[in-house]
């Protein structure tokens, strides 16, 4: 979230979206998202750590109530890594800090939680065609970080959908 709020900014992404409707799903890979979803579960600032100060209610809303926010459990994390997402292709000096992106993460607990999904912006073969996100305003290629397997998640993506389990919109 803090990732985003920095890098797309000045792209016009100024804010977390606030809605009654709207949860957040925190996907814990360091103390410091359980230090932000703990001081946002109790309103208080942020105790310690890299966000030392930080109030949540300044991206999540004042007073925003516990039913708001959702935890994907680490073994489940650790059960999409390794049934769906176990790469080989990571090199063995990034085994360590090799993890699904976030959008893999949402889609696969979407498929693990939801009757229908359907999904569009993700990674497909002819990737090289669109810029790295939807909402660039200019053609950007996509950027492969060590920590991440796009390809492996493309070829799962193409999969789930050529077996009818997930709609997958490719232009």
């Amino acid at each position: 979230m803090k990732n985003s709020l920095y890098n797309y900014g000045h792209l016009g992404f100024g804010s977390v979206p606030r809605g009654p409707g709207l949860r957040y799903i925190f996907i814990p890979s360091s103390i410091r998202d359980y230090l932000m979803l703990r001081s946002a579960l109790l309103g208080v600032p942020v105790p310690e750590g890299q966000d030392k100060g930080d109030r949540p209610e300044a991206y999540f809303g004042p007073q925003a109530p516990a039913g708001k926010f959702k935890l994907l459990h680490p073994n489940f994390i650790h059960y999409l890594k390794e049934r769906f997402l176990n790469s080989s292709h990571i090199h063995i000096d990034a085994k360590s800090i090799y993890m699904p992106s976030t959008g893999a993460l949402m889609l696969l607990t979407a498929l693990h939680t939801c009757d229908q999904v359907s999904a569009y912006g993700f990674i497909t073969k002819n990737y090289q065609d669109f810029s790295d996100h939807y909402f660039d305003r200019e053609k950007m290629p996509l950027k492969f970080y060590l920590n991440h397997d796009l390809y492996l998640e493309a070829m799962l993506w193409e999969d789930l959908h050529k077996a009818g389990i997930i709609q997958l919109y490719q232009r």
